[in-house]
């Protein structure tokens, strides 16, 4: 065969990148962020939104402006003659979104019902418990023998909580649900329809839910704790300074001086959903999206669920250890060392635990 007609290896390299020919002392250690992009672009991302807030805040709204999708569980089921729940209903929905290549299962949760009855008393309950069933399922998933390659992951990783546009300050219910979730989950508070606040009054709107979050010891997500170097810390404060965001959501589009915007058109003009000058929502996007979207999982994983996970493997610990035990004890041998019989903690340790789990709550 010919020197022409011999095959050439394959050539793993990209073009352009260091090779043993090109630098001595190359060694290729740069490659493995190339080989998990590629390994992350196969698999695709998972992200789970819990929205939160008293009916006409334009919830679903935001989520149909924050990914320009119809997202929201009323624009895909749309029911004209919607009433409002008796009590809280938990209802999701999940869509494959791709963009670029990059393919994201996105799963929207909404709580209609919260905050709209006459007595709301213990009404963040079935949203805590919701929360919590999710930790249950992936822990139920994480502890089996044969676990899956991959587990599904249905945890909640954010949720955004509507605060009415009043002006004036937290109401109770606010604060109340926000100190109990703020343990479990990561809130990112926002004011609904800013653009029924002057920009004075929403100022003092703003600084006052940041001192009554302080006052209440209510740690919204970017949480203080968990900055990991100097840097995340300074990017963090100033996302911390803007909490709450004033937000307006529109997926209307109109034409404003030859570009198309997402807005809100009004007698005096149009307000445009992604102008910084006029509200706060792409602040609200690229935290969600752009620059925190990862880091929001990895504590999530790392944080909420760890702490839940304890808790359930000590609680059931307890409890198996509490057992009585029906096998025989040790007996002595004639030589005085002790002789083990079997036991079922022996045989069926994991099994045991697993059970206990599952059974119990």
């Amino acid at each position: 065969m010919s020197e022409s007609a011999k095959p050439h290896p394959p050539n793993p390299q990209g073009k352009g990148e260091k090779t043993p020919g090109s630098d001595f002392s190359y060694v290729g250690i740069d490659a493995i962020l190339e080989q998990m992009r590629r390994k992350a672009m196969k698999q695709g991302f998972e992200l789970n939104i819990m929205v939160v807030g008293q009916s006409g805040l334009g919830k679903s709204t935001l989520m149909n402006t924050l990914f320009k999708s119809k997202v929201s569980r009323k624009s895909v089921q749309p029911n004209a003659e919607e009433r409002i729940p008796k009590t809280i209903e938990i209802k999701s929905i999940s869509h494959d979104i791709e963009e670029k290549g990059v393919r994201m299962k996105l799963t929207v949760i909404d709580t209609p019902g919260f905050g709209d009855q006459i007595n709301n008393e213990n009404c963040w309950l079935p949203i805590m418990k919701f929360i919590n069933d999710q930790y249950e399922a992936y822990l139920q998933e994480e502890i089996n023998i044969n676990r899956k390659k991959r587990i599904p992951d249905s945890r909640v990783h954010c949720c955004i909580y509507f605060i009415p546009p009043t002006g004036h300050c937290l109401r109770p219910l606010d604060v109340e649900f926000m100190r109990r979730l703020s343990k479990v989950v990561n809130i990112v508070p926002v004011i609904a329809k800013a653009d029924t606040l002057t920009l004075e009054e929403r100022d003092y709107f703003k600084q006052t839910i940041r001192e009554e979050l302080r006052a209440n010891g209510i740690d919204v997500y970017p949480q203080k704790e968990f900055d990991e170097d100097a840097e995340d810390r300074m990017i963090n404060d100033k996302i911390r300074e803007m909490i709450p965001f004033a937000v307006v959501g529109s997926d209307q589009e109109y034409q404003v001086n030859g570009k198309k915007i997402l807005g809100r058109k009004t007698k005096w003009g149009t307000i445009e959903v992604e102008n910084i000058a006029h509200c706060e929502f792409a602040y609200l996007r690229d935290l969600l999206i752009r620059t925190h979207m990862q880091n929001i999982k990895d504590i999530t994983g790392s944080i909420h669920y760890e702490t839940y996970r304890v808790r359930r493997l000590n609680e059931s610990n307890t409890l198996f250890n509490s057992q009585p035990s029906d096998h025989p004890a040790i007996q002595p041998k004639t030589n005085g060392q002790p002789e083990e019989q079997p036991s079922a903690m022996q045989a069926n340790g994991v099994a045991a635990q697993h059970e206990a789990l599952s059974h119990e709550m």
